[in-house]
């Protein structure tokens, strides 16, 4: 499988109270757990299984993702800006791994 890598689209600055887009994405295969490979062999399960996103430590969106997920995930959500900081974004693996990536937002 290709590096895992995720990324982020979200505004440095908003406005209070502004409604605001965020949108990710993670390269990852996604596998499901029921193909085989050439030699006939069943591929084993792979996938991003839990994306949480918090705001300075507080969580402001969470999903679970299963198998019926495509291949590389794009979660798109809308957040009202109330606070700066730090936004971090956590996709949990099947196998353990986690991947994280931060965005900082002002709001004034």
């Amino acid at each position: 499988m290709a590096k895992i890598r995720p990324r982020v689209k979200a505004p440095k600055k908003a406005a209070m109270g502004e409604i605001i887009e965020i949108k990710t994405l993670i390269n990852h295969a996604m596998e499901s757990g029921q193909r085989k490979d050439s030699g006939g062999n069943t591929i084993p399960r792979q996938i991003i299984n839990r994306f949480v996103v918090t705001l300075n430590g507080r969580e402001v969106f969470s999903t679970d993702l299963f198998p019926s997920v495509s291949a590389n995930p794009y979660v798109a959500f809308f957040l009202k800006a109330e606070e700066s900081g730090d936004l971090t974004f956590t996709w949990h693996d099947d196998d353990g791994s986690v991947y994280e990536d931060t965005k900082s937002i002002e709001v004034a």
